[in-house]
């Protein structure tokens, strides 16, 4: 029997797909997928027999059922969900329920949006001497957070800051932020990350709130809050001539 593939889509393109999500796509026999946050053209990726189920109608308590049944059918199970898997990905509750009815997976990592973003502004998010620590986080919203995760106490860090599935809440959100970030750090807007019709630009930390009500972003949205954005001339030390590592010596 094939372990059921818990596989990441990654943000959106077609051709960020690892080498390895597209392989279990075009072996794929049957393909449940996240088809309200999935670009079609990745799910076209698997052959003309593979059996195309689409999730964004049914519950888990629907879902399971299907996983399962068609993976003791002797099928190979693609579970294809947006993003990477470690990242909001619902795939826990999933895995659990396979464990328990003794069906094996594998899981397959995707491309991220924060990743996608920082490559869309050819940026890098932790720059030396500016910021070295990247944190992913959300608003509360109706799925809450542990009191210890709240956007205040993640912003008083100050670091590279991403935020998903906060839109919504975008009002609320740059309200904690100002309390930690100065008003003109710089914020990433990502919007459907590597769609064709995607928006990504950079707005002041105090124009946020404002920028996403006029451009009606309220879903599929992806906030970077960072110093790095700024681009300064920092340099790390890795390539410095005065720094010795094991393939460099000075002498």
């Amino acid at each position: 029997m094939h372990p059921v593939s818990f596989v990441g889509a990654g943000p959106g393109a077609e051709d960020l797909l690892t080498l390895r999500a597209a392989r279990h796509l075009r072996e794929a026999d049957v393909l449940v997928w996240t088809d309200s946050l999935i670009s079609p053209a990745i799910p076209a990726l698997a052959p003309p027999h593979c059996e195309r189920i689409r999730t964004s109608s049914l519950t888990l308590e629907q879902v399971i059922p299907i996983l399962i049944s068609r993976q003791r059918d002797g099928k190979r199970v693609v579970r294809l969900h947006d993003g990477d898997t470690s990242l909001y990905s619902a795939i826990n509750e999933q895995i659990c329920a396979l464990s328990d009815a003794g069906i094996a997976v594998n899981v397959v990592p995707g491309i991220s949006a924060y990743q996608a973003a920082a490559a869309g502004l050819s940026c890098e998010l932790t720059i030396p001497g500016v910021v070295q620590t990247i944190v992913l986080g959300r608003a509360g919203g109706r799925t809450g957070v542990p009191d210890r995760e709240s956007l205040n106490n993640l912003a008083a860090l100050q670091a590279s800051f991403c935020i998903y599935l906060s839109a919504r809440h975008v009002e609320e959100v740059q309200s904690t932020l100002l309390d930690h970030y100065p008003a003109d750090t710089p914020v990433a807007i990502a919007y459907r990350m590597s769609w064709p019709d995607q928006r990504l630009d950079v707005v002041p930390l105090s124009e946020m709130a404002e920028y996403s009500q006029r451009h009606e972003l309220i879903r599929t949205t992806l906030y970077i809050v960072s110093p790095a954005l700024a681009r300064g001339p920092q340099r790390s030390r890795l390539y410095s001539p005065d720094h010795d590592h094991l393939f460099r010596q000075n002498r």
